[in-house]
């Protein structure tokens, strides 16, 4: 009798749950029955509207799986959840999406890390699905946040830790494929979104090896070597990401790298810093190369009392940063990158004086290590403003040049737009002397059609005023910068070997 009733129940059981239990085998060594998954699937299949209630059921048993530690069973089901998603992605599959994510979620919260890479492998692959008509109330922000920590795993075993952030890693580039390509679901350009995100790609691109072999434009590695290795699958996936930013989220994506260099100190020594923004500016596209130099700009004025080193990294990143964008459009940025590399020539003129004057009448090591370090910024400064300056076009450079100039001290001048009154003379020589070194890189190589757009008067004028002082290095750089503006065959090379 009893027999007869099991029988009975079981054949009042709707038809979608009895084929859902037929592909779990009695022992789960034995995988998935085959042809009862086919049978399930031509059902999916026909019936569509039955999807939403085979997800359910299915998400139902996997939780009960992984709650009594079955993970036989739950491989089973997430495998007849690929193939269900894999057949039905033509059809609406919205309501079973959501089963989906709900036992993908379930799968990336427990603690076990083959579980967790399983969890990441079946959302890769609906990553990769193009639905129909996007679902805009859909939203992403747990898998973020759980990728994101699987980047920072600290198993103590390195192979388990190794596959968890290759795992994490991939969870971050299907989230990126998902949801960026939708202009209307643009959540993941959020901050608190790029928070997370671009950190984690980045702690993972620290442990390359050979930094300089990641520093041109995008390589190409293999299939093999991107999947085995968390650095280069990092980096893939930043350049990634990259490249997929539009004029209004570019910010939002480039902040968290200044915040991660930061608080890891890595602008001293800078290495990694100069890799990571070479790797922006070959992703990005050519147009918003003006908006990372102005972040670059930016964040220097924010460091502008930090530590010497720390202020000629950031310098040496934005030369870096500045000959690969001199390669295309600059934009509106030109006089900004030179009145800022000013202002902060004028700041470490002002620091180095300041630190002399702190220290007279006692030497000390650390006093004169103090202005050697400024120096270094110092010169970072007037290098990046004549690289950056020769690479303009003559007529811009020539604006560029009259800018300079307009920035030199003159004794007996009132109308000066860099300070130095608080400096004193010596601090007056030593930003005179700096800008007209910038000058010199400036009108290196310098080809004017005539002598007059050359040599204006409102640029000869405050440029022959040095010449008339007792100052010999003042005196020689004047005519040095003359000797560039005038000699247009290059003559100075070929009378330089005669006494």
């Amino acid at each position: 009798l009893s027999a007869g009733v099991c029988c009975c129940c079981a054949a009042l059981r709707p038809r979608y749950k009895r084929l859902v239990d037929n592909i779990f085998p009695e022992d789960p060594k034995d995988g998935l029955v085959k042809a009862d998954m086919e049978k399930l699937t031509f059902y999916a299949v026909s019936a569509p509207e039955k999807l939403d209630r085979i997800g359910a059921y299915l998400a139902e048993r996997l939780s009960r799986d992984v709650v009594r530690h079955r993970y036989g069973y739950v491989l089973i089901a997430m495998e007849a959840l690929d193939q269900l998603l894999m057949a039905c992605h033509s059809q609406s599959i919205k309501p079973f999406v959501e089963s989906f994510l709900h036992m993908v979620a379930k799968l990336l919260e427990s603690g076990e890390p083959k579980l967790q890479v399983l969890g990441t492998n079946s959302f890769v692959k609906f990553a990769n699905i193009e639905e129909d008509t996007p679902s805009y109330h859909r939203r992403y922000d747990f898998f973020v946040s759980r990728f994101s920590a699987m980047c920072h795993s600290c198993d103590h075993d390195p192979e388990i830790q190794k596959e968890i952030r290759i795992a994490g890693i991939r969870g971050i580039q299907g989230v990126v494929r998902k949801t960026v390509n939708d202009e209307l679901r643009a959540t993941i350009w959020e901050p608190q979104h790029m928070d997370k995100i671009v950190p984690s790609l980045l702690f993972n691109m620290q442990k390359i090896e050979d930094i300089d072999s990641r520093i041109g434009p995008p390589s190409s590695p293999t299939g093999g070597e991107k999947e085995e290795n968390p650095a280069l699958l990092a980096e893939n996936c930043f350049r990634e990401l990259l490249g997929r930013a539009t004029y209004g989220n570019m910010n939002n994506a480039v902040r968290p790298v200044f915040a991660h260099l930061d608080h890891h100190r890595l602008w001293d020594p800078n290495e990694f810093a100069v890799s990571c923004f070479k790797i922006i500016m070959y992703s990005i596209q050519a147009q918003y190369s003006h908006h990372v130099i102005q972040e670059i700009l930016g964040h220097l004025d924010v460091r502008k009392r930090d530590s010497p080193r720390v202020r000629a990294g950031i310098i040496q990143v934005l030369l870096e940063a500045v000959a690969i964008a001199a390669k295309g459009p600059i934009g509106p940025t030109v006089l900004e990158v030179f009145n800022t590399l000013l202002k902060h020539l004028r700041i470490s003129v002002d620091f180095e004086l300041g630190d002399r004057r702190s220290s007279s009448g006692s030497t000390t090591f650390s006093t004169s290590s103090k202005e050697s370090d400024e120096r270094i910024v110092q010169n970072a400064i007037i290098q990046t403003i004549g690289f950056f300056g020769s690479n303009l076009p003559d007529y811009q450079r020539s604006e560029i040049m009259m800018f300079i100039m307009g920035k030199v001290p003159v004794f007996g001048a009132t109308s000066q737009s860099l300070d130095t009154s608080h400096l004193g003379d010596l601090g007056t020589r030593r930003i005179q002397i700096m800008l007209l070194r910038s000058l010199l890189m400036v009108t290196s190589g310098y080809k004017a059609t005539t002598i007059t757009n050359a040599l204006p008067p409102p640029f000869l004028d405050p440029l022959l005023s040095p010449s008339l002082m007792e100052d010999s290095e003042l005196r020689q750089l004047v005519l040095e910068i003359l000797h560039n503006l005038i000699d247009r065959h290059d003559n100075r090379a070929k009378l330089r070997g005669i006494r």
